[in-house]
């Protein structure tokens, strides 16, 4: 009989309930770098993920990701969440399904960003669950199920650059390409409403970010702390490296730049948090601010509407940190992972992690079109213009966040359920 450890089993539940406060944290993250207009039509969609992705996940998604399988598919041995003792090792195998739940949750959510103001809200609902079979899942079982084909090649992804970022990034850019510009892109004004609801989404993804990479240690011991201390780390010099980019620049550092730093940071470190040294942390997460803030200007050359730059931190965050665990990982951090070029190890080890991120982005990008063309071409992808600039919260939910103020007769002041225009509305 499995003897289970009740520390490591109070530390996974833990990691598991911060790791979906992640999911609302993200809600606030973008839902105040969008206009007053559509700040309930992001949250909605994110809280819509937790809905759609737990049910889907306890029937189906489980099952394909860590079922035996083969090499590319788990199968359905446990589907609907049948079987799940067969599992139980030092922790319940029913805390591991819930930890990797709030994973499955949060990806498909991380995309919302790339196409904030113009998507169809009943577009947006076929689109998660069928993105959440047939993209998250498989890719999260060749990197993570021990019958995975990048497992047994030796990948190393300790908490989701490529399934979760990666994945996400390349899904964010094809779903936007698909879709197209919103109303008035790019000269319209698009400014944040609500600077300060995007740092509170930061710093609720930040905590919730040590139980998504220091509970990828499933257990309380030395290796979740490397996670953890590694995780901070390159968070902290992350957001030094952005505002050092916008200083020179733009000739000023931004709080929203301190916001997008960390959560570059965040991302970079999650592959890697649990096989590098903490010296390594600093080059990852130094690295990951730079090359991602001076990625956000490619969008606009390239003429990609990519709203919130998704690409430019969760994809580009999310391939750096794959790649960079090549050169910084160590066995001296984990013994179970492989020492990268910088600690002695071969190419092969880069050449693993190139493999994994190119089959990763292959893969999610040609089946993530296919989805989002078979939407567009059927019950249509996009808010009509008209509807865009009537905002998504009225258009599609019919409630608006914020009662606006007007002055009246006298000076008095009147308040209306229906916002005032703001400047920045008017613009769109």
């Amino acid at each position: 009989m499995v003897k289970m450890d009740t520390g490591d089993t109070a530390w996974m539940l833990i990691s598991s309930a911060i790791v979906l406060f992640m999911t609302p944290g993200l809600a606030f993250f973008y839902g105040g770098m969008v206009r007053a207009k559509n700040v309930l039509g992001m949250i909605m969609q994110n809280f819509f993920c937790i809905g759609i992705v737990t049910l889907v996940w306890s029937v189906v998604g489980f099952s394909v990701a860590f079922g035996a399988g083969n090499g590319f598919w788990g199968g359905f041995h446990f589907f609907a969440l049948q079987h799940l003792s067969e599992g139980d090792n030092n922790i319940p195998y029913v805390v591991f399904v819930a930890f990797q739940l709030m994973f499955a949750i949060i990806t498909p959510a991380l995309i919302t960003g790339s196409v904030a103001d113009r998507m169809k809200f009943s577009a947006f609902a076929v689109f998660v669950p069928l993105w959440s079979v047939l993209v998250y899942s498989p890719i999260a079982h060749w990197v993570w199920s021990t019958s995975g084909w990048l497992y047994k090649r030796g990948a190393m992804d300790f908490a989701g650059g490529t399934v979760v970022h990666a994945n996400a990034g390349i899904a964010a850019i094809v779903l936007a390409l698909v879709l197209g510009k919103r109303a008035g892109w790019p000269t319209g004004d698009f400014r944040p409403h609500n600077v300060p609801f995007v740092l509170l989404g930061t710093g609720i993804l930040w905590v919730g970010w040590f139980g998504f990479n220091a509970g990828s240690a499933l257990g309380s011991n030395k290796l979740a702390g490397f996670a953890l201390l590694n995780t901070q780390i390159a968070t902290g010099v992350a957001i030094l490296g952005w505002l050092a980019i916008e200083k020179i620049r733009d000739g000023k550092a931004t709080t929203l730049g301190a916001a997008s730093g960390a959560v570059a940071g965040l991302v970079a470190i999650t592959p890697a948090c649990g096989f590098v040294s903490p010296m390594g942390s600093i080059a990852v997460g130094g690295l990951a601010g730079v090359v991602c803030a001076l990625a956000t200007s490619i969008k606009g050359k390239v003429g990609i509407d990519d709203s919130l730059d998704v690409g430019a931190v969760h994809l580009v965050g999310g391939v750096l940190g794959a790649l960079l665990t090549g050169f910084f990982a160590t066995v001296d951090t984990n013994s179970a992972g492989h020492d990268g070029i910088f600690y002695g190890g071969p190419w092969s080890v880069l050449g693993e992690q190139a493999l994994a991120v190119g089959a990763t982005l292959g893969y999610s990008a040609v089946v993530t079109a296919i989805i989002a063309l078979a939407i567009k071409y059927t019950i249509g992808l996009k808010l009509s213009d008209e509807d865009q600039i009537t905002g998504m919260d009225e258009a599609l939910h019919g409630e608006t966040a914020y009662r606006f103020t007007s002055i009246g007769g006298g000076g008095s002041l009147s308040t209306s359920v229906t916002p005032v225009k703001v400047p920045e509305e008017a613009q769109a």
